[in-house]
């Protein structure tokens, strides 16, 4: 019953994060007004906000003036129920499962956040480097000296390409909520495993980037938001970076 819990428990977790990533770009509370359609503005009875369910029983539709309701909400949910499933198969109920709970939950408001509006909310990142620094010095093995590390060269790599991009190609390289979101990752995952997050982001971003123009989905100079694959890159670090990390030192 525990991992049926656990999906339940995202689930519902979910349906705040949507209400987040729908209001923190518009700069409002996420806790009050209380859930309602973002098309009547009439409030969403607690019925009408089960996870999932009452998108499907609904249609997708509001029930108040029968507006489309965006598919994006129970794709959240879903997304992130099975993020809390995976962790806990990974860490079990531990306190590390519940850090990186809140960390992942983080970084789905971040990626659909940057792919809507490509923006990266200081309301999390900035916050969030502190509390990734001392999360990981107290309560996770990374203790404090690897934490400071990794925020400082995540962020220092990227603030540095960000500063050479200017100077050699007269352009902006890298947005700045890139570079508080990769010193957020490095300040929890610590120097190796943000290496790892950059190398899969970059990687992902590289192949999914090629493909948008190739199939002219994007054009060579439309901007493609890298937060995504930074919190894809972020997560995959977290479950298989100690894996792939033992290999190359055992074959080197």
């Amino acid at each position: 019953m525990i991992p049926a819990i656990v999906f339940i428990f995202g689930l519902m977790i979910g349906s705040f994060v949507n209400v987040c990533i729908y209001r923190l770009p518009k700069k409002e509370s996420v806790v009050l007004p209380a859930s309602h359609c973002p098309l009547c503005k009439n409030p969403v009875q607690f019925y009408d906000n089960i996870p999932i369910i009452s998108f499907l029983i609904l249609r997708g539709k509001c029930r108040s003036c029968r507006g489309t309701i965006s598919k994006q909400y129970p794709l959240v949910e879903l997304i992130h129920a099975t993020g809390y499933l995976f962790l806990f198969y990974r860490f079990g109920l531990s306190v590390e499962m519940v850090i990186y709970a809140l960390f992942f939950s983080s970084l789905v408001v971040i990626t659909f956040i940057d792919l809507a509006h490509q923006i990266i909310p200081d309301r999390i990142t900035l916050p969030g480097i502190p509390l990734c620094l001392l999360l990981a010095s107290t309560l996770l093995p990374l203790g404090p000296m690897q934490a400071v590390i990794g925020c400082l060269v995540g962020g220092g790599f990227f603030y540095l390409i960000a500063i050479l991009s200017v100077v050699l190609l007269k352009k902006e390289g890298m947005g700045g909520g890139d570079i508080k979101l990769i010193a957020m990752v490095g300040a929890l995952l610590g120097w190796e495993k943000v290496l790892l997050t950059i190398f899969f982001a970059s990687l992902l971003g590289s192949v999914i980037g090629l493909s948008l123009i190739l199939l002219r989905v994007v054009g060579r100079r439309d901007p493609i938001p890298f937060g995504p694959f930074l919190a894809v890159g972020a997560m995959t670090a977290l479950f298989f970076g100690d894996d792939l990390l033992n290999r190359y030192f055992y074959l080197s």
